[in-house]
């Protein structure tokens, strides 16, 4: 599910989940307690990517249709956890973004320090109001935090996606690399980060995040707990259904 590998003290964290990684109740749980064990493993900085043409197509959409609203209130924390894990991470975080990163994927790769992305390997974006689900709140925070405010609204509100050159200029990602030189060029980048006082990047991270601390703790669970009911509702599951059999189906 999940291959950890060391290089020269960089944890390199590669999604191997199915086809596409999508994100399920076992990936979210299991890349939240790498996240967690690496807080205190002896290891300078992470990087994510995923294995084959796909970083992440976001929530596993056939097993939320197929599972109903007893999975949906299991899977929405488990979630919910993964984005905490990654984005409040204490030390420096790469996402090596390998290929498509879409919806709850793309939220992923947001939560990371810098965004590299390997040249026209795929497309990038957030297609939650597409499927017919809301943002749950600390997914929405993260994709405010990352992309320029003039973005916002035409990001999350038309779901569109974006090839590498077009993320680039709009701001999903920092950077594009040939896909030969994506893993050497997220290593490079966070060994340099790594090489800033822990203590004082841990603090300088967290004081860069403050708004969206300070936002969950105000909102966050009321507007989960709004979530949680659209998501769960009969029509919601019935748009999700139609969704998938349109476009995951084929």
């Amino acid at each position: 599910m999940i291959e950890i590998r060391m290089d020269a003290g960089i944890a390199v964290l590669t999604l191997q989940h199915g086809k596409a990684n999508a994100l399920d109740i076992d990936l979210c749980k299991a890349l939240a307690a790498r996240f967690i064990d690496l807080r205190t493993y002896d290891a300078k900085a992470v990087v994510v990517t995923g294995r084959g043409k796909i970083f992440s197509a976001g929530v596993d959409l056939k097993r939320l249709s197929e599972g109903g609203t007893p999975y949906i209130r299991e899977f929405l924390p488990a979630l919910h956890a993964l984005y905490d894990a990654v984005f409040f991470h204490p030390k420096p975080v790469v996402a090596a973004v390998n290929g498509h990163a879409i919806a709850g994927g793309c939220v992923l790769a947001a939560c990371a320090d810098r965004r590299i992305m390997a040249r026209e390997s795929g497309r990038i974006g957030v297609t939650e109001l597409l499927v017919g689900v809301p943002f749950p709140a600390l997914a929405f925070e993260i994709v405010r935090f990352a992309v320029p405010p003039r973005y916002l609204a035409e990001f999350t509100l038309t779901g569109a996606t974006y090839d590498t050159d077009a993320a680039l200029r709009q701001g999903w990602i920092d950077e594009v690399v040939e896909p030969a030189d994506l893993m050497d060029d997220a290593l490079s980048v966070a060994r340099e980060l790594a090489e800033i006082s822990p203590v004082a990047f841990a603090q300088t991270k967290a004081q860069i995040r403050q708004g969206v601390t300070e936002r969950m703790a105000l909102s966050g669970k009321a507007v989960d707990a709004k979530v949680t009911e659209i998501w769960a509702a009969p029509e919601t599951l019935a748009r999700v259904r139609d969704y998938v059999a349109r476009t995951l189906t084929k």
